[in-house]
């Protein structure tokens, strides 16, 4: 059920999420003090591309 649910969260807007988040990443990620920043923008955009049974874990 989450493999059909996840398919339909990227078609109909998951992936453009992810890609801000992704974005939003590579852009904070410049600087030194956006780097952790950065790392969670990542962890974001992971999340938001596959919501549906993801595990969130606190690296």
């Amino acid at each position: 059920m989450s493999l059909i649910a996840n398919i339909i969260w990227i078609i109909f807007g998951g992936l453009a999420t992810a890609l801000a988040w992704c974005l939003a990443g590579c852009i904070l990620c410049i600087t030194i003090i956006g780097i952790p920043l950065g790392l969670q923008a990542f962890k974001m955009a992971q999340l938001s591309l596959l919501p549906f049974g993801a595990e969130v874990i606190a690296r």
